[in-house]
């Protein structure tokens, strides 16, 4: 379901259902989420149920949550918990940040960027320029890593074995 606003349909319908970024409309594209998160949507699927369609969310209606409302119910989850500093920052402004947030921390935790960029749906190019942002102590992390692998590289070279 895309939110196009009733002025861009065909129908002055405010949704329309149509495949994204030009797949086909029985295209699915299977996203692994950790098993913490399995269980948060189980829970959230136990408490409220699933529309008839089966989308997560719907207001007290029933109905398609309006675009406006998750932006208003975003601004006071960020006043809730950032920092007036991560505030002032512009720290996930948008809902949508999440996505690169999310992205840029798979590959801070180490996780290969084939494999992120099969999670995400895009392309090597598009995760490297768009999604691969510095977290805060980044250069740190790698430096450390980079350390790390010079020691091993040392111990190696001077016959100490590998460590486990």
């Amino acid at each position: 379901m895309v939110t196009a606003g009733k002025e861009w349909t065909n129908d002055g319908a405010v949704h329309e259902v149509h495949s994204r970024k030009r797949r086909a409309v029985s295209a699915t594209r299977p996203v692994p989420i950790l098993p913490q998160f399995v269980r948060m949507l189980h829970a959230h699927i136990e408490q409220f149920g699933v529309a008839p369609d089966g989308r997560l969310f719907r207001n007290q209606a029933g109905n398609y949550v309006d675009a406006a409302a998750y932006g208003t119910t975003w601004v006071r989850a960020r006043k809730y918990v950032l920092t007036r500093t991560e505030l002032a920052s512009g720290l996930a402004k948008r809902l949508y940040d999440l996505r690169h947030a999310a992205i840029s921390f798979w590959l801070y935790s180490g996780v290969d960027p084939a494999e992120c960029v099969r999670r995400a749906g895009q392309s090597i190019e598009v995760l490297f320029r768009h999604y691969a942002k510095f977290l805060d102590g980044m250069r740190e992390r790698a430096n450390h890593l980079i350390d790390e692998s010079m020691k091993e590289r040392d111990r190696v070279s001077q016959g100490v074995e590998p460590e486990a």
